[in-house]
């Protein structure tokens, strides 16, 4: 028979949790959720600052879920940030390195740093900054920001308005799919070949490459026009002259860039 154990948290407190911690599941509304994988110690909680219902908090099989009970983590996406959710919580979590991480908000930012299990996050407003994952990384969402930076594990984003940025990227592959968020991607020099999946129907594309680049890329927009710095990529749409590797800006005719460096 397993352990379980279970806080109600209405005031800040911190908790050290003795048992293994393998799996984190975190569904907050407003205020900043702040992940930190490490090698050392138990897992622990802080929660510095607390407004509106407690906080449930459990740890049951190696998985610790903090979350409000009425915000489910299944639709997560579909929910509305309604006025009755006037919440906020700021929580700052030390888990070991290899967690696996589900983090989902709705206008709280959210940090996730330095874990190597399967990172995913769900946003609705709210932006998302993610640093030196080494797992795969998956990040939905509606109108947050998503700022990825030295990301080692591929990485799959999916957005309505909010907006990509790659800094120092070093996945191996990135798909990403908006309908009016911008991309922007920083491609660092790596040994291994990298795949670059872009698709967006009016957001912008850019994307800055190293030389040799190592790099395959399949990047269009619907109703942005494209040019295109490199001889050895294909583009196909209107030009339109800009200082990147690749550009694809919205109001134009539309476009694709293919190719491999």
């Amino acid at each position: 028979m397993s352990d379980r154990s279970e806080w109600s948290l209405s005031a800040p407190r911190k908790l050290t949790f003795d048992a293994p911690v393998t799996a984190l599941h975190v569904r907050v509304v407003g205020g900043t959720v702040n992940v930190v994988g490490t090698d050392t110690g138990p897992a622990s909680l802080h929660l510095s600052e607390i407004e509106g219902p407690p906080l449930a908090v459990s740890l049951h099989n190696g998985v610790l879920s903090i979350a409000y009970e009425d915000l489910p983590w299944q639709g997560f996406l579909k929910l509305l940030d309604r006025k009755g959710w006037q919440r906020t919580a700021h929580i700052t979590l030390t888990v070991p390195t290899e967690t696996r991480a589900e983090v989902g908000t709705v206008h709280a930012v959210a940090v996730v740093s330095g874990l190597s299990g399967r990172t995913e996050v769900r946003g609705i407003s709210g932006d998302s900054t993610l640093v030196g994952l080494t797992g795969e990384v998956r990040a939905d969402t509606v109108s947050g920001s998503v700022e990825a930076q030295s990301l080692g594990g591929r990485l799959r984003f999916n957005s309505v308005s909010g907006e990509l940025t790659v800094i120092d990227g070093t996945s191996p592959a990135v798909k990403a799919d908006s309908i009016s968020g911008n991309m922007v991607l920083d491609i660092a020099p790596t040994a291994t070949p990298a795949d670059l999946h872009l698709n967006t129907v009016s957001g912008g594309i850019a994307i800055r490459l190293p030389d040799p680049a190592n790099v395959a890329v399949d990047a269009q927009t619907t109703s942005g026009q494209l040019s295109n710095a490199f001889d050895d990529l294909t583009v196909d749409g209107s030009p339109w002259g800009g200082p990147w590797g690749a550009w694809a800006c919205p109001g134009g005719t539309g476009g694709k860039i293919t190719g491999t460096l």
